[in-house]
């Protein structure tokens, strides 16, 4: 069996969207959308990660070319979606909401049979930097990220004081030192059949925000948080702590939570 490998290609296309049934009420809008629920339309930046699998062609040393790619991408995406109001101007959601988990169900179907000698391996979809939706493998998930800020000092207890500063150098600094952390929360769950979303949004804000910001944000993760009290609060830690703390509480299923220690460094924690 030969080899193979994945090519990914983005592609960048604005669009305008409503979260608004016309044939329902202004109040069970709001009971379905919250705080989206809008009969006028607001727009984004869209950008869809396309990631393709194949073997590698032993005459081209390519998996698929890139121009066949970006053509079927002009035509099926961008030509359809860039510019339009997806509600109004798009025939795949005349009858659907075009929210992401909807948006990728169509774009999948657009791309099916598309891309010659490779198969769709996922699809993502970011709306905004703090929020994308992904398929892949048949499943849908939908990500969110978040920020705090805290400080800690990495310091095992059951090392000597002169151990810790060799394994953790300036992190073991007994003043402690801060990041701006990341949290991306990746959830799924059943379409809801009115509005296709995987997970009430607002929902999961409200938790992750009871949860985690609240109790983490602007805090010694050290000595404020009673889950990492005589702990090493390393992002590893940090990350399982959170995971914990979400795994019951948020809608839909918790299926990763990610923590951006730095641009450089991240930690993730899946369920298993």
């Amino acid at each position: 069996m030969s080899r193979r490998v994945r090519l990914v290609r983005k592609v960048a296309f604005a669009a305008g969207h409503r979260y608004w049934l016309s044939e329902r009420s202004a109040e069970e809008n709001r009971r379905l959308f919250g705080q989206w629920a809008s009969p006028y339309n607001h727009g984004h930046n869209f950008v869809l990660e396309v990631v393709t699998e194949g073997p590698v062609d032993p005459l081209t040393g390519m998996v698929v070319n890139i121009k066949d790619i970006d053509t079927v991408l002009r035509r099926e995406v961008v030509g359809a979606y860039d510019l339009k109001s997806l509600n109004d101007e798009v025939p795949d959601f005349a009858d659907e909401v075009p929210c992401l988990e909807n948006m990728l169900h169509a774009i999948r179907d657009r791309l099916a049979g598309q891309l010659d000698g490779v198969d769709l391996a996922s699809l993502t979809l970011y709306e905004t930097p703090d929020l994308w939706a992904k398929w892949e493998e048949g499943k849908l998930t939908l990500t969110r990220s978040y920020e705090f800020a805290a400080s800690h000092r990495l310091h095992a207890p059951g090392l000597s004081d002169a151990a810790n500063l060799e394994v953790f150098g300036k992190c073991n600094n007994p003043k402690g030192h801060g990041h701006n952390y990341v949290v991306e929360v990746e959830v799924t769950g059943e379409p809801d059949p009115v509005t296709g979303m995987i997970v009430d949004l607002a929902a999961l804000d409200r938790v992750v925000e009871a949860e985690v910001l609240s109790r983490y944000d602007h805090k010694c993760l050290n000595d404020d948080v009673a889950e990492l009290v005589g702990q090493n609060p390393t992002s590893e830690v940090v990350a399982l702590a959170i995971f914990d703390r979400l795994r019951d509480k948020i809608p839909g299923r918790l299926v990763a939570v990610r923590l951006h220690e730095t641009a450089r460094s991240a930690f993730e924690v899946r369920e298993p």
